[in-house]
């Protein structure tokens, strides 16, 4: 055995006494590096989480004090114009909390938030995370469905046109990316509303204009009628979000075409495909790996706008009916729902980056 394989069985055993021949400091040595680089990390990702926990404090503060700068009185917004008389009025108050101090709301929703009481809706009458919980899988089956699609799309596009900068499909590509990311989402539904669903010319309404399902289904003739519903909002959702992915993937493999370990990689002998696959992707992949995890995020956030576009029942089109009353206490759990998706996934996107780059967080 040689002095220059001790150190790597020794490392391997878990102590010097495995192998008679190896001194006595080769396993600290051995694993002095790998405990640092472990302690590291450790602080590096107990340094991410707690920023994540202070900022999803901030943003409970926030949405307290947010939606009460809002314009509007609830209590005459929930009686619909109705003649009610003030003492109606005020006791309609009381029994919501209006008529308390500032403070006291705000240190009530602070401890009953705390706990994951976000309190009882104005308009319907049930606890907020009640009314949360019903409308989140609408949500996660449109924009989980987007999410998969876009990201898969947009990544194989984006590492085509990369791979053949300056083509003619490289052009297009990038052309047409670039004009669907700069397209409202909203707006792109409303048109393929018009154009699918309503019909234009020769073209007849082909889904329906909105909404999760049609009633009256079940069995395999439910999951026929809710993919019906699916489709013009998923296109929706998939042509912008693509676009960004595609554009980001595009950039980060056009970086790292031009770098030694290719070229090496390519002297060895290794053909283009393979050089692509196993050596640049991998590398181009970090930034839109990030971006992932922050449209990660979004699929529980969901589109508040495309959502509401398409009668979509998910948390966005529920956030939009709230909004307009203000129902405040569904607002609220709404968006502190919506800020802790963003946050978390951008918190693992942080904890899981040195993982892939050893340079960060070392």
């Amino acid at each position: 055995m040689t002095a220059d394989s001790t150190p790597a069985l020794v490392q391997g055993a878990g102590g010097p006494g495995d192998d008679p021949t190896a001194p006595v400091g080769a396993s600290s040595a051995a694993r002095g590096p790998r405990a640092r680089d472990t302690k590291a990390y450790l602080r590096y990702a107990a340094t991410k989480v707690l920023g994540a926990a202070v900022s999803l404090f901030a943003v409970l503060v926030t949405s307290f004090f947010l939606f009460r700068l809002i314009p509007s009185d609830p209590v005459k917004q929930m009686t619909g114009g109705r003649k009610v008389s003030a003492e109606q009025l005020e006791n309609l108050r009381h029994q919501f909390g209006l008529d308390q101090p500032m403070w006291k709301q705000f240190t009530s929703y602070i401890g009953d938030a705390l706990t994951g009481d976000f309190g009882t809706s104005f308009q319907y009458h049930v606890p907020v995370i009640d009314k949360i919980t019903a409308a989140l899988p609408a949500t996660l089956l449109l924009t989980g469905t987007a999410y998969v699609l876009y990201s898969a799309l947009g990544i194989w596009l984006g590492t085509r046109t990369a791979w053949r900068n300056g083509s003619r499909s490289d052009r297009f590509n990038t052309a047409f990316a670039l004009t669907l990311y700069s397209v409202p989402a909203f707006w792109l539904g409303l048109l393929l509303i018009i154009v699918f669903s309503v019909g234009i010319g020769p073209i007849p309404g082909l889904f329906p204009t909105g909404g999760l399902e049609s009633g009256g289904e079940s069995g395999f003739a439910y999951v026929v009628d809710v993919a019906h519903h699916l489709v013009l909002p998923v296109i929706t959702l998939v042509a912008v979000g693509y676009a960004q992915t595609l554009l980001v993937m595009r950039s980060s493999l056009l970086d790292e075409m031009g770098s030694d370990y290719l070229t090496t990689a390519r002297a060895k002998g290794l053909r283009d495909d393979m050089v692509r696959r196993r050596h640049a992707v991998p590398n181009a992949l970090l930034p839109t790996f990030t971006l992932m995890f922050v449209n990660l995020g979004h699929v529980v956030a969901g589109q508040i706008l495309v959502e509401t576009v398409f009668s979509w029942p998910g948390l966005g089109g529920l956030f939009y009916s709230a909004l307009s009353v203000p129902d405040l206490p569904l607002v609220q759990g709404l968006f502190f729902v919506f800020a802790t998706a963003v946050i978390l996934a951008n918190t693992l996107a942080d904890i899981l980056y040195p993982l892939l780059d050893p340079r960060v967080g070392r």
